[in-house]
């Protein structure tokens, strides 16, 4: 696929792959029309339920593992490898290790009669805050390792919801540079009910945009840039630029169909 840089925008279609260039073609007349549904993409071990539901896992699944990073922890552009680990074992896998405890300790407690609503309501708050940071921390992960160099599929698609591209990406990182110094997110992502490609902030791991997918995910937490920059978030904002898969933010935007 042809990489275009900043000025690049106008870049003609036939520089691209039929097959691509046939789904943005989709995903540009989809957004206008609103034709998008969400299809998630199924896991090989996925068992389907009755009406064909891809089932995963049961409820209190308590063998989440860590998902392996896509590249190695050294290959990213102004992220130190000391960093990257740290947040992905400490942060995350600390995460992943406590959604697992959590789930043991919720189906004892719905085994317990005597178990009072409020406290397992307290264990629920904890479900919903570690099961948001596993999520959104596999998102972040997986759409970094690329060159940063949004191709022009991707912008012209961007485009046909902020009027241009520049517009988005100064938007995303006015949000992450109000999220400095302190906690949160910024998503990128798809509104099946709206309609429309919007940016997010969150802030926090448990109050995510209603009815949105996903599509380029950013760790504002300081956990995520402190080793390496301190409070200098603005350092970090362009690093993280640096690094975007945009195959991999391509690739979710036409899992929407």
């Amino acid at each position: 696929m042809k990489i275009a840089d900043k000025d690049d925008d106008a870049t003609d279609a036939r520089t691209f792959s039929i097959e691509r260039r046939s789904v943005i073609r989709g995903a540009v007349a989809g957004l206008s029309a609103g034709a998008f549904a969400v299809a998630a993409p199924a896991r090989a071990e996925s068992r389907a339920s009755s009406d064909g539901l891809a089932i995963d896992a049961g409820a209190f699944h308590d063998a989440h593992t860590l998902k392996p990073l896509p590249y190695k922890a050294a290959a990213l552009h102004g992220l130190s490898a000391r960093l990257i680990e740290s947040h992905w074992s400490h942060n995350y896998g600390g995460s992943v290790r406590a959604l697992n405890v959590t789930n043991r300790l919720l189906a004892a407690a719905l085994a317990d009669r005597d178990s009072p609503a409020f406290t397992y309501n307290d264990l629920k708050r904890e479900h919903l805050m570690r099961t948001g940071s596993v999520v959104l921390h596999e998102l972040y992960f997986e759409n970094m390792g690329g060159d940063g160099k949004a191709p022009a599929d991707a912008r012209r698609l961007i485009a046909a919801s902020f009027g241009d591209f520049d517009r988005w990406e100064t938007e995303y990182r006015r949000i992450a540079a109000g999220l400095g110094g302190g906690a949160g997110w910024v998503v990128f992502g798809y509104n099946r009910h709206f309609r429309v490609l919007e940016n997010y902030w969150m802030a926090d791991h448990m109050h995510s945009p209603a009815s949105t997918v996903p599509l380029l995910v950013m760790d504002m937490y300081e956990h995520s840039y402190q080793m390496d920059y301190g409070a200098a978030t603005a350092r970090y904002i362009d690093a993280f630029f640096a690094n975007i898969n945009w195959d991999r933010v391509m690739a979710r935007i036409e899992a929407i169909h």
